[in-house]
């Protein structure tokens, strides 16, 4: 019998405020947005604004619940090739945690302002880490040959 993964408790440490209302299925790459940090963690901010970009991770809390499927059509396309759903970036999964890159336009006091961020308003955000060229992008990293599929049609 395999053991049971541990139960686990998140808390958000702030809240995604823009201009995106609805789920996209698009590239975010222009819309800025503000990351509402709670005010009890402003110092944990301190010397984040000296990196031009940063990792944030969010709760997709309007992403479909229910059942996930284990393999899916990467975004939807059915020429897409089947593939299990961890090799995907589909918001439907068993936690739905996006993650996403984003430039650090501004920070003031416990709000930091980004441009490129994907989460729609209210999204809850779980952690944020710098981004470190290098740690974050291994030179000799590859992808699956049908991501081009999905890559050139914007999914």
């Amino acid at each position: 019998m395999a053991n049971k993964p541990p139960d686990m408790t998140l808390k958000a440490i702030g809240t995604v405020r823009n201009e995106i209302k609805q789920p996209l299925h698009r590239e975010c790459t222009e819309v800025v947005s503000e990351i509402v940090i709670d005010a009890g963690l402003t110092e944990a901010l301190d010397r984040l604004d000296e990196f031009s970009h940063i990792i944030v991770l969010y709760w997709m809390h309007r992403a479909a619940g229910g059942q996930t499927a284990a393999r899916v059509h990467p975004g939807g396309r059915r020429e897409a090739p089947l593939v299990g759903l961890f090799a995907t970036r589909s918001p439907n999964r068993p936690n739905p945690v996006g993650q996403t890159t984003v430039r650090l336009l501004e920070r003031r006091g416990n709000i930091l302002k980004v441009e490129g961020l994907d989460a729609i308003d209210g999204s809850p955000v779980i952690d944020i880490k710098p981004y470190l060229p290098g740690y974050d992008s291994p030179a000799d990293a590859g992808v699956a040959s049908w991501i081009t599929i999905c890559h050139e049609t914007g999914h």
